[in-house]
């Protein structure tokens, strides 16, 4: 079965006041693994560029968390890739404790954008090949559109800078999480935890450029809030939905 495994320490850098992983630190990880892992099919970051001109972009996410891990504790993140469609490749992950135990379920889909012409290309572009397809699903979903509430109050802006840019010129999809959670003040954070995250990208953002963060909290009472990303003329950049839930 094409599963790819790493252990990852939790420490002080990944973790929020509360000494529990940061939802950022936690993307960042699913990040890291995907890459080692798609490098382990031949296909890494390195080798998509130099020899296709291509990079690998995250276009859509589910996270469930059981348990958010600890400050110190040892983690197991699990990945594995399903068969590729015509233009996306889904990827699953399960993060584990030290027992062996799922704590976080998360499904994503990924393309391959051409770095020259910032255009998506089809899978076949590639030519991956998989020794066998790991069945199972980290989750059961479907990633389809996400809606919002109708209700949308400008949270706060962000003018993309340095440290929010990754290797392929744009604004990294943890940064994208840390301007989710900056929507939610320190009271909030203290009240409520993350229980699930959906995040749609639906265009680049680039330094430079400024982000307005709107939030729809209508549907709070259910645990449901929705947060959208939008450039400087209006259009959405990314999509998400949250859900919260008391802390205990």
């Amino acid at each position: 079965m094409t599963v790819f495994k790493k252990n990852y320490h939790i420490d002080l850098s990944d973790v929020d006041f509360t000494k529990r992983l940061k939802l950022s630190s936690l993307f960042s990880h699913f990040q890291d693994v995907a890459s080692l892992a798609a490098a382990d099919l031949g296909f890494g970051i390195d080798l998509l560029e130099e020899k296709y001109d291509l990079a690998w972009i995250l276009m859509k996410i589910r996270v469930d968390i059981l348990r958010n891990p600890e400050l110190d504790e040892e983690v197991i993140i699990e990945t594995w890739p399903q068969e590729p469609k015509k233009i996306e490749f889904e990827r699953d992950y399960i993060v584990r404790d030290i027992e062996g135990n799922p704590i976080v379920r998360a499904v994503s889909t990924w393309v391959i954008m051409d770095l020259k012409e910032r255009k998506l290309r089809r899978s076949n572009t590639v030519p991956i090949q998989y020794q066998a397809v790991n069945p199972e699903r980290a989750l059961d979903v479907k990633l389809g559109k996400i809606k919002g509430f109708d209700n949308l109050e400008e949270a706060y802006q962000k003018v993309i800078g340095y440290s929010d840019v990754d290797f392929n010129g744009h604004l990294n999809n943890s940064r994208y999480v840390d301007y989710i959670m900056d929507c939610f003040d320190i009271e909030e954070h203290k009240n409520y935890e993350v229980k699930s995250i959906e995040v749609h990208f639906s265009k680049e953002a680039l330094p430079g450029e400024t982000l307005s963060l709107q939030k729809d909290i209508s549907q709070s009472e259910t645990g449901q809030v929705y947060i959208e990303g939008q450039n400087e003329d209006g259009k959405t950049v990314f999509k998400a939905k949250v859900e919260i839930a008391k802390r205990i």
